[in-house]
């Protein structure tokens, strides 16, 4: 959020260097023009004395023309200012009109605008002759007159001022600081109040990235999620300060459209965990996911990589949360197996695995199990969906986490390589052989891992579950493994990984295990 937070700042530099340009520009050509006509500009080296020579009505006539010109020049404003308003909200969502409305610059200026021109009338009104004793003769003139200069000198930074606050990525910012505002504020004021005013700044952040997606506009809705990721892991951070109150679930949280059709169990279940604010970010990602796959695949995995941060910041802080987070990718796996969205399902299952690492490393052993349950259950799901490639890459995965898990001797593996040979039971009667081979691959793969570190109890586990499988398509897998690949796939994918290469030094191991193939 620091580029975001910038911007703010970065479009007021803008118009004050517009302002300022401009100020110096007219203040050169004046002094050209006196230059050129041979006057001696006595109107500003004597101010006081031009001003007491001023005559009634030619001061009046000229107030007269300033407020006329001042006048258009608002309504030229307002008009250009009320289409470019209108033009953001149909891109962006309505919310940005009451955050203009909302914007002090906004009203500063337009308040300027209306004061000069009021000032005008009455002046002129008013003007009379000027008396001799008065501190400034026709100061209401002079005072009138700046006016309308500053009024006329800030239109065109205040144009630049309007364009810049109305990009969606400031109106991203602006969301995401009143929702940390009303956080840092919670202990302050109404808590229900504060707690409407963040459930609205997430609804806000979601309606921005689902009218980005449906325009194509994937920058917008990718920081859209990244601002909603950004307050979530904020939010962990000021949940220790946060009063008691902040965590029960109130009338305006129950009435929430997120919440209102939960079921009584659900919403107690939300009320011990404290964890409200939690799912409904969740939620929204859920409903961004499925508006997503496979319209626009690529703000999908921006989706699964910003669950998977907070999935890992769960493993290392809050370990209510990873119930939510399991819920959130096993639905989101659903979702693009549904869409039939492949590539979206296979790089929703690489961040599910960083997640079980993390879980992994914290010693989460129950959760790690879970997952790898889950990683069998949606595999053989999308098997049977025609998605055999996402079982396939399940299987790897799998595989990834077994040797992670080997790595720091978690007494985990042997669940895990359970569920990786269970993992081809339900597809033995299939007709799609290259799913089963692809399984069939890793669990030959992972046999060497345990070969190279001396593991041959695992080793040999894999060989019994081998054992049973046709000898020509372990031949054919065995052949497809020793030969050269590279250890990048040669297309662009996210992953990048070549499931079928097999590293040299693991290589050599493939002889070891075909022999006790063989003896089995």
């Amino acid at each position: 959020m620091a580029t975001n937070t910038d911007l703010r700042s970065a479009s007021l530099r803008e118009a004050l260097v517009a302002l300022l340009v401009l100020t110096v520009a007219i203040l050169v050509l004046l002094a050209i023009s006196a230059v050129l006509a041979g006057t001696d500009l006595g109107a500003v080296a004597h101010a006081a004395d031009w001003l007491a020579s001023l005559e009634r009505d030619d001061a009046s006539g000229k107030l007269s023309d300033a407020a006329a010109t001042v006048a258009g020049v608002l309504g030229v404003a307002i008009t250009v200012v009320a289409l470019v308003v209108q033009l953001a909200a149909t891109r962006s969502g309505h919310q940005i009109t009451p955050m203009f409305i909302r914007e002090p610059i906004n009203r500063v200026v337009m308040g300027l605008f209306v004061l000069t021109t009021l000032q005008c009338l009455w002046i002129s009104v008013t003007l009379g002759h000027p008396n001799t004793a008065a501190t400034l003769p026709n100061a209401g003139f002079a005072i009138t007159m700046a006016l309308v200069t500053i009024s006329l000198l800030v239109l065109l930074p205040y144009f630049i001022f309007v364009f810049s606050f109305l990009s969606p990525l400031n109106m991203i910012e602006q969301l995401h600081r009143r929702a940390t505002h009303a956080l840092s504020a919670a202990t302050r004021g109404s808590i229900e109040a504060r707690q409407g005013v963040v459930m609205r700044s997430i609804d806000e952040l979601q309606d921005v990235a689902r009218n980005a997606i449906v325009q194509s506009d994937r920058a917008i809705a990718i920081a859209c999620i990244d601002s909603l990721a950004e307050l979530l892991l904020e939010y962990q951070r000021l949940r220790a300060s946060l009063p008691a109150e902040w965590f029960h679930l109130g009338d305006v949280i129950r009435r929430d459209p997120d919440f209102v059709s939960l079921a009584p169990s659900q919403l107690e279940e939300l009320e011990g965990t404290s964890l409200w604010f939690e799912v409904k970010v969740l939620r929204q990602y859920l409903e961004l996911m499925r508006n997503s796959s496979p319209r626009a695949r690529d703000v999908a995995d921006m989706i699964a990589i910003n669950s998977g941060r907070i999935g890992i910041a769960a493993a290392e802080q809050h370990p209510e949360l990873i119930t939510q987070c399991i819920r959130v990718f096993n639905s989101y796996l659903r979702t693009a197996i549904r869409s039939n969205d492949m590539r979206t399902g296979v790089n929703v299952l690489n961040q599910y695995r960083l997640v079980a690492e993390a879980l992994l490393a914290h010693g989460r052993l129950d959760a790690v199990r879970e997952i790898a349950e889950f990683f069998r259950l949606y595999g053989t799901y999308a098997h049977k969906e025609g998605q055999s490639f996402i079982l396939e890459v399940a299987a790897h995965d799998l595989v990834q986490l077994i040797e992670s898990a080997a790595t720091i001797n978690s007494p985990v593996v042997g669940d895990l390589l359970g569920r990786l040979l269970e993992l081809d039971q339900d597809i033995r009667q299939d007709s799609q052989e290259a799913s089963l081979m692809g399984v069939r691959r890793a669990q030959i793969q992972l046999a060497t891992f345990f070969i190279e570190r001396g593991d041959d109890a695992h080793a040999r586990r894999i060989v019994a579950d081998l054992a049973t499988e046709q000898r020509e398509r372990l031949e054919r897998i065995r052949m497809e493994l020793l030969t050269d690949q590279p250890s990048q796939y040669w297309e662009f994918t996210p992953r990048g990984l070549n499931f079928a290469f097999l590293a040299p030094e693991r290589r050599r191991h493939l002889g070891t295990l075909f022999d006790w193939l063989a003896g089995a």
